[in-house]
């Protein structure tokens, strides 16, 4: 990546932690499959989980990505120039064939039940509209029992934590990429877990882990406070990871505690 953007090379090397725990959830979510395993990375550019995927996992993986309306939506390709992970002397050159759509307004490009794995990672945060819309599209293409691995950043996270307690504001700022370039909606684990259960995915793993430094002490000495949230130590992680099985019916609705001004045969 030496010709890379140096926005592009501090995201690899200051979120390479929650790359490599993205991959532990993937290896964990195929162990034991006889067979082909299929999966589809949502959001893939640019490419690191890819690379790192394609390099060390036995799955075949399709790739969606949106960049904006000025994108004609329907499958594309992309060259990328990526270090090796083998071999990080040696620059590989590799074409990556996409499908480009926007999770929240169209109808996935991909047979119902057709696929092992899909990692929703790092886009939940982006959302503007619903949610639950985009996990039924999901779990309408895994097949039965197949997982889902999520990743987000987590709204409980212990930065988070200090900074209210200073009187600091913990909502991400406007971004020049527009609406999807920013945070629009946070989660903690309690609500994942509500969210997830209530379209019918059963939770079989979720824990929040530091992936990078943490600059809870730039705001606040954790030894000031952080006995109040003791209690709550291992929710207080900057991520949250998650991988989930498509095994229960989804209630059809929309959840009360994350959607307002519905009509109420909308809600529940």
């Amino acid at each position: 990546m030496s010709n890379a953007p140096e926005s592009i090379v501090s995201y690899c090397e200051q979120d390479f932690e929650r790359f490599v725990q993205t991959f532990g959830l993937v290896q964990r979510a195929v162990a034991g499959v006889n067979g082909p395993v299929v999966g589809l990375e949502l959001g893939a550019n640019p490419y690191f989980t890819t690379m790192l995927l394609k390099s060390f996992s036995p799955v075949e993986w399709r790739l969606a990505n949106y960049f904006g309306p000025q994108v004609p939506k329907g499958d594309s390709s992309q060259r990328v120039y990526l270090n090796e992970f083998r071999n990080p002397e040696a620059r590989a050159e590799v074409e990556l064939a996409y499908s480009h759509f926007n999770i929240e307004e169209d109808e996935f490009p991909f047979e119902t039940g057709s696929l092992d794995v899909v990692l929703f990672c790092e886009i939940i945060e982006h959302l503007l509209n619903d949610p639950c819309r985009v996990l039924r599209e999901i779990k309408r293409i895994l097949r039965d029992n197949g997982t889902l691995v999520l990743t987000t950043p987590n709204v409980n996270r212990i930065e988070n934590v200090a900074r209210m307690i200073v009187g600091a504001n913990i909502y991400d700022p406007y971004s020049a990429f527009g609406p999807y370039g920013r945070h629009n909606r946070e989660y903690n684990k309690h609500e994942l877990s509500l969210l997830l259960s209530y379209v019918g995915f059963t939770i079989e793993e979720m824990f929040t882990a530091d992936v990078h430094h943490n600059m809870t002490s730039a705001y606040l000495d954790p030894a000031r406070f952080g006995h109040l949230v003791e209690y709550r130590e291992h929710d207080l992680g900057q991520y949250i990871f998650v991988r989930a099985r498509k095994t229960g019916d989804d209630r059809g609705k929309k959840p009360e505690w994350l959607y307002r001004s519905y009509q109420p045969s909308e809600v529940e």
